[in-house]
């Protein structure tokens, strides 16, 4: 049941991948500067793309909210990004995979324990585990209130790193992916929603909590490839 539920999931990610790469396509006979903006130097800063959720530039994205911070060498970093971490809020606990797994783009990599639920984080890249940041499974509130910096999840020996670095988003694409996902998440049935909301219009820090099973649920597979 396992192996459908993966191979339901695969397909999933091969028709999102195929979405973002005729989408690459598009920008970059668009706006041939898009080509210039994916790079893999270390990031510099951190912006706001969109009106609620922050992008760390230099910073490769998975379309289900992790991202690969690459280097000079065959190990990359792993984490969350500001959409996961804001829905979390200060997460209950971390599964993540132990020094020595190998992880596959595309399928299940770790998961996020918040409210009694869990959340399923699909890689964002092929590899092995060579390093688990021990500060966040000692403290996870750090993967979601640093998730750029200290709150790291893991390191990934990725030999193949180029080839899976093609498949996220960077640059101004990964802008325009953070708008398009702020702009889908407001145009949920408020009803749906729950009390996501602030005054302000923004959602609230840990708006995942406030949500039913049915509106959780609806999430993660809206946002996180989820079953």
């Amino acid at each position: 049941m396992q192996g459908d539920l993966f191979a339901t999931k695969g397909l999933e990610y091969l028709v999102v991948v195929g979405y973002l790469l005729v989408l690459v396509a598009t920008l970059k006979l668009a706006a041939p500067r898009l080509a210039r903006a994916f790079g893999t130097k270390a990031p510099r800063s951190v912006a706001r793309p969109a009106p609620w959720f922050s992008l760390a530039a230099g910073y490769h994205y998975h379309p289900a909210h992790s991202w690969v911070a690459p280097s000079e060498g065959v190990v990359v970093t792993v984490g969350l990004d500001d959409f996961a971490a804001q829905l979390v809020g200060p997460p209950d606990g971390l599964e993540l995979p132990p020094v020595g797994a190998s992880m596959r783009q595309g399928e299940r990599g770790w998961s996020v324990r918040v409210g009694g639920r869990t959340l399923p984080m699909i890689a964002p890249v092929d590899g092995t585990v060579v390093a688990v940041n021990q500060a966040v499974l000692d403290a996870p509130r750090l993967a979601t209130e640093d998730p750029y910096g200290e709150g790291w999840l893991m390191k990934v020996g990725a030999p193949n790193a180029p080839a899976s670095l093609r498949n996220l988003l960077s640059g101004e694409l990964a802008s325009v992916w953070m708008r398009h996902t702020a702009e889908r998440l407001s145009r949920l049935p408020a009803a749906g929603l729950g009390v996501v909301m602030a005054d302000g219009g923004a959602p609230v820090r840990g708006f995942g909590r406030t949500l039913g099973p049915e509106e959780w649920q609806a999430v993660v597979r809206e946002f996180f490839l989820g079953d």
